[in-house]
């Protein structure tokens, strides 16, 4: 619980900056609440597509209301949701990307029966109080929070996006661009169909520039613009000692361990200062003294950052937080050989696993580090395969490792020069009356990619939620705060002039 009020104390100071919305605001916000808990009772299991198909209806329903056209688009897996207001060939036309799909449920985990059921707390203490929904007065406290699966990933910004419609049609203001959004069916599950299903719909999604609506604004609560993302890939090693599990007594000192085979490969990987020594890692990354300026400009609190991780001393793999984002990184994210704890036995284990993800920036293709990483295993004398190895495999080489390679999502970086970029910065600084936080490339990953590559144009993220909102975890949430500035945000993107 300390963890998470350090990061509600980093999050306030910056929420201090903004004031209280106008009387209007807070009416749609009201309404956004509502709205959003309608939303959230339809279940999204990206891996159930009865569940997305629920979420399509609703979607239909709800921006054919305001006037949108809306098509279901099919793709090799889940649909995508496409909406357009009507186009005026003179404004320029920009794109928004969220998604509706959200992580799986285990609802053993949360602190309610039903997370798909929105809850109303109240910070108290070191934690939450349960409120009634019929708590929420005229003049709404912006610091309680609406407890569910999927508030703050993704259906809470779409939710703010559709009532920021709501607010500029009741205020009359002219929307200054054509509007497209495009809505993801399976995020959550890498969107593999993506790539294929822009090439299809090229035409449909042509706009200036891209903006999406995911993740979390800086610890600092101050408005956000991030030009990046990295990628992603992973691989699986396992490697082998014999054929099943042997006692310790009878063949300890003999039979080869495959953990310890792993744990020196796995060591090998990386300095005692975290950077990774395999050769050409790194290779093409350069920061200029510009770039390097804007990188110092964010915000972060080093302090708060450690004292929220409970970590003395982070990796060298940069100076300071936000430089570490722009190399990429190899992470060993499961481990595993035999038994352990109560059930430990005294053997000595047929096989060790580790799986590892490498996440990307634009200078480093998933590719080129994978077969970096193949050279280097196979440098230091392992035989590779692809499957388990046969009985004659086993027996002609010493040291067998398997490998399994998994899919490649790419990095995206937009020049901090862009012009739309600088439109984004120039319109939120004018919006809440205070700098910007501009973040080259964040750590997570979206799969944008696809979209930058065909339809060439730039990329921009613009995060909406709190950064303490526990995005694909038990008790995800998403303070009520976070969403008048999301329909503000929407609201001064949409109205103000390119």
């Amino acid at each position: 619980m300390k963890k998470l009020f350090t990061l509600i104390t980093i999050f306030c100071i910056g929420t201090m900056a903004y004031p209280q919305a106008d009387i209007a605001l807070k009416s749609q916000v009201r309404h956004a609440i509502d709205e959003l808990v309608q939303f959230v009772a339809i279940p999204n299991d990206a891996l159930e597509t009865a569940d997305i198909n629920r979420n399509l209806s609703w979607l239909t329903q709800e921006f054919n209301k305001r006037g949108f056209n809306t098509s279901v688009l099919p793709t090799e897996g889940q649909s995508l949701f496409f909406a357009a207001l009507p186009m005026v060939d003179e404004k320029p036309t920009i794109l928004f990307y969220m998604h509706f799909d959200g992580q799986s449920v285990d609802p053993s985990k949360w602190n309610q029966p039903n997370p798909y059921k929105v809850v109303l707390k109240a910070p108290e203490g070191d934690g939450f109080t349960t409120k009634s929904f019929e708590d929420l007065k005229d003049d709404i406290n912006y610091d309680w929070r609406l407890f569910g699966r999927s508030t703050s990933d993704d259906k809470g910004p779409i939710v703010m996006f559709l009532n920021a419609i709501d607010l500029l049609k009741k205020e009359n203001k002219q929307i200054t661009f054509n509007v497209k959004v495009i809505l993801d069916g399976e995020e959550e599950k890498s969107s593999k169909p993506l790539p294929k299903a822009v090439k299809i719909y090229k035409d449909l999604l042509e706009a200036n520039f891209l903006v999406i609506n995911d993740g979390p604004v800086h610890a600092s609560g101050k408005p956000t613009v991030v030009y990046g993302c990295r990628g992603i890939t992973s691989v699986s090693l396992t490697t082998y000692g014999p054929e099943y599990p042997q006692h310790s007594g009878h063949y300890g000192n003999y039979a080869p361990n495959p953990g310890f085979q792993l744990a020196q490969l796995l060591a090998g990987m990386k300095d005692a200062s975290g950077r990774v020594t395999i050769p050409g890692y790194y290779d093409g990354i350069t920061i200029d003294t510009g770039t390097m300026e804007i990188l110092k400009s964010v915000p972060d609190d080093a302090t708060a950052i450690n004292e929220h991780l409970a970590i003395n001393t982070p990796d060298k793999v940069g100076g300071f937080y936000q430089e570490s984002l722009q190399y990429p990184s190899l992470n060993i994210r499961g481990l595993g050989s035999a038994w352990i704890g109560e059930k430990a036995r005294t053997i000595v284990p047929a096989t060790a696993t580790a799986e590892l993800d490498l996440r990307l920036v634009p200078e480093t293709k998933g590719a080129r580090l994978k077969n970096l990483l193949r050279s280097y295993i196979e440098k230091a004398g392992f035989y590779i395969t692809d499957s388990i190895p046969t009985y004659e495999e086993r027996m002609a080489h010493q040291k067998i490792l398997t490998l399994r390679e998994g899919s490649v999502t790419d990095a995206f970086r937009t020049d901090l020069s862009n012009e739309y970029g600088k439109f984004l910065v120039r319109t939120l600084g004018d919006t809440y009356e205070e700098p910007v936080v501009q973040i080259r490339i964040m750590g997570g990953t979206v799969p944008i990619a696809p979209f930058i590559n065909e339809l060439q144009i730039p990329a921009f993220i613009v995060p909406m939620v709190n950064p303490d909102n526990n995005q694909h975890s038990p008790n995800e949430n998403l303070r009520i705060g976070q969403i008048a500035y999301g329909i503000k945000s929407f609201y001064g993107i949409l109205s103000t002039p390119l």
